[in-house]
């Protein structure tokens, strides 16, 4: 099912690597029973840089390619899902969320296509219209710029 909403749509977010673990689970629990919280990568990366790593929230920001305001909420949901788990013994997994890798920035030379993430449909991309903007003939949805982000990244 995808998304439709409309409003400002998430601000692609940088991140050094993907996670190496995506699962962690509580023991004693059979697995049937056991519940599950989801933490997107791009959260993993912000408990990472400022609980792990000790950057201040401005630094890691910076890393991150948001503001300040944004990585503290980044920040805020993902301490709040990591305390849900551990506090209520449920499995905490890493997948998701709009995310670049750090070595993966956009270049200028990226593809001047748009394309429809439903259908595969690709269109020539029109200097200073955004292709979420636009809609795809097909099936109606917006479009994704080629070369952008990486949309819903799961492991």
């Amino acid at each position: 099912m995808k998304n439709n909403r409309v409003g400002r749509p998430v601000s692609c977010r940088s991140v050094a690597d993907l996670p190496k673990v995506t699962c962690f689970g509580p023991e004693g629990i059979p697995d049937g029973e056991v519940q599950s919280v989801m933490l997107t990568i791009d959260e993993f990366e912000a408990i990472r840089l400022a609980d792990k790593d000790g950057f201040y929230q401005a630094d890691a920001a910076l890393q991150m390619g948001v503001s300040r305001q944004t990585f503290g909420r980044i920040l805020e949901c993902a301490r709040k899902k990591v305390a849900e788990a551990i506090v209520d013994g449920k499995r905490l997994c890493i997948g998701g969320g709009v995310v670049r890798q750090g070595c993966d920035t956009i270049a200028d030379g990226r593809p001047e296509i748009c394309f429809c993430t439903e259908c595969g449909l690709e269109v020539p991309h029109v200097k200073g219209n955004p292709c979420r903007q636009s809609s795809c003939p097909k099936c109606g949805l917006p479009l994704k710029r080629k070369g952008g982000c990486q949309d819903d990244i799961n492991q």
